[in-house]
């Protein structure tokens, strides 16, 4: 169990020893420093219990509290409010344990499967500044979930089939007509496709535009996409399988830049397989019915206060849309790997489409109600004028362009003789963006400023990483001098002992972070960390420190700061170079 868990618990034995009616105790760190470092504020509560004035019971705690051997200082202030202090002696333990631990005092929790849907690309269209909070905030939960114990799968589930593929194809067949694809034959061989994840970039945007101005060319595009959905048309099935290898390359690449991965690149054309059963099980549920043609599930609950439209899941038609591929999709995860919950990192404005399809996956027994299915809105990234980002021209950014801009107002700012100057300058545009973009609430819009964001003073991506890299250089010259530092011996000055009860914070943070799945709480967690951090760098003299158990004492700390800061850095899949 982590420290101030396990101090919590001892206090809540020693109350009920003493038959005080709690059933939870909770350190909360003090507003008031100079008071204490911690406060308990149930002589309130139990007030009402009781029947007793507060600043009573509060004299009743106290002696509880003193029985526990934790505690330096204990008073009490205002009407009941009690202010603890923890003991010296404690604190320098406490750094003692944790430097050797393996578990660096964070709680687990049970290992259970969750199956995390983020990222959200679509093939043969180019990432944009919309796609970056998803891809962030997706790679640093599942890094997160699985530092805290739980297994997680990874899926970018790509847009990979739709009228953008319709489109496509048809731009194509009109550029490079000889191609076999198009030559109404299954061929054994098909030619190369001499086209780029460049030109797919322009190629949808023309074909796209092309189509909402000729009504002609829309119905080809849609008699393609028919023709490529039924795969009756073999070429077009082949070129499209061929503009998927190229875009996915493409798109690989640009994720591999923002630290993201997934353990799944598959799309919605892989739920294909499995509509026919998911419909089948939907029907003998007796919840998907006829409504003018169409097959829909009614949603709405005798709660809801707004609106909830029915979930249409068979057009008309016949055809299958958007909504019956996420359905036959969830049929998919759930027979392949059993998840315990099923996570959607989405855009904000997508909320009322996800809960429809959550309530008509549990109405017709799609998944149990023990299977949790959440979606976790973001909020949107913005320019200086408070509207979606663009580039300095003007254009709707890429991203793409974002990181190549970021990146060349990092390089002009760098020393122009630094060794692997491209590389560095990699790794701070990309920690530049992530903080930035960690550092709001998820569900709030923001403003990107680049030059704010890539200033090494602030609360800023590049001044994390200064400080760790100084941090790591304090503890190489440590190494280069022989000086060993595994033990901490200190009476903790003020401000190591902010660190001290600042680095027992990292599990509650962690824990709320992920409760939330919102990363925002550990962004400022390191910034706070640093920060003192900093402090403490400059008011001392480290590695010239005389005293040689406080210079051990010393570089310990600093070695489990540094830790700190690498192990949250790597859950927000941000990188370290080795200098700056």
């Amino acid at each position: 169990m982590n420290f101030l868990n396990t101090v919590e618990k001892d206090i809540l034995n020693k109350f009920k020893e003493n038959n005080i009616p709690l059933d939870e105790v909770k350190l909360l760190t003090s507003g008031k420093k100079e008071l204490g470092d911690y406060q308990i504020n149930d002589a309130m509560k139990l007030a009402k219990i009781l029947h007793k004035s507060p600043r009573d019971i509060a004299e009743e705690l106290v002696k509880c509290l003193e029985e526990t051997g934790y505690f330096k200082n204990i008073n009490i202030a205002g009407a009941g409010f009690i202010n603890l202090s923890f003991k010296d002696e404690l604190l320098t333990k406490y750094v003692e344990k944790v430097i050797k631990s393996s578990t660096k005092d964070v709680e687990k929790l049970d290992s259970d499967r969750i199956i995390i849907d983020y990222g959200g690309a679509n093939i043969a269209k180019t990432l944009h500044v919309g796609h970056l909070r998803s891809a962030n905030i997706g790679e640093a939960l599942k890094r997160l979930a699985r530092y805290l114990g739980k297994e997680v799968i990874s899926d970018v589930h790509f847009g990979d089939i739709g009228r953008q593929s319709g489109m496509v194809i048809y731009e194509i067949k009109e550029r490079y007509p000889h191609l076999n694809y198009f030559s109404g034959k299954e061929e054994t061989t098909w030619d190369e496709l001499p086209i780029t994840g460049e030109d797919l970039e322009e190629i949808y945007p023309t074909a796209s535009n092309k189509a909402k101005n000729d009504e002609k060319i829309m119905d080809e595009v849609r008699k393609i996409t028919a023709e490529l959905e039924s795969g009756k048309n073999k070429g077009y099935v082949a070129l499209w399988d061929k503009i998927k290898e190229i875009s996915t390359k493409d798109i690989k690449s640009i994720y591999k830049e923002l630290n993201t991965d997934f353990d799944l690149w598959e799309g919605e054309s892989d739920a294909f397989p499995y509509i026919k059963e998911t419909i089948d099980i939907m029907e003998k549920s007796g919840y998907l019915v006829e409504s003018e043609g169409a097959k829909i599930v009614e949603v709405i609950e005798d709660d809801d206060k707004a609106p909830m439209p029915s979930l249409v899941v068979i057009k008309s038609n016949g055809a299958t849309l958007y909504a019956t591929r996420e359905l036959a999709t969830i049929t998919s995860r759930m027979k392949r790997f059993n998840p315990k919950e099923i996570w959607y990192v989405v855009d904000m404005r997508q909320g009322l489409y996800f809960e429809q399809v959550f309530r008509a996956s549990y109405k017709t027994g799609l998944v149990s109600k023990d299977t949790v299915l959440a979606y976790y809105g973001f909020g949107t990234m913005n320019g200086t004028d408070g509207k979606p980002f663009k580039t300095r021209d003007g254009n709707a950014a890429t991203l793409k362009s974002l990181i190549k801009s970021v990146k060349e107002e990092i390089l002009a700012h760098m020393n122009k003789d630094m060794d692997n100057k491209e590389e560095i300058a990699e790794k701070i545009t990309i920690a530049a963006i992530k903080y930035a973009d960690f550092l709001p609430n998820r569900t709030t819009d923001y403003i990107f400023e680049p030059s704010k964001f890539i200033d090494v003073e602030g609360k800023t991506g590049p001044y994390i990483l200064y400080n760790t890299i100084r941090m790591k250089s304090i503890l190489n010259k440590a190494n280069d001098m022989g000086i060993n530092y595994t033990n901490y011996y200190n009476k903790p000055t003020d401000t190591e002992k902010e660190i001290i009860l600042l680095l027992m914070e990292k599990n509650n943070i962690l824990h709320k972070a992920y409760n939330n799945k919102d990363l925002s709480s550990i962004a400022d967690y390191l910034y706070n960390l640093t920060s003192l951090f900093s402090r403490f760098y400059e008011t001392n003299h480290i590695l010239t420190e005389s005293d040689e158990k406080i210079k051990e004492s010393w570089l310990t700390l600093t070695k489990l700061v540094k830790e700190t800061n690498e192990e949250l850095l790597d859950i927000l899949a941000i990188e370290v170079p080795e200098k700056m």
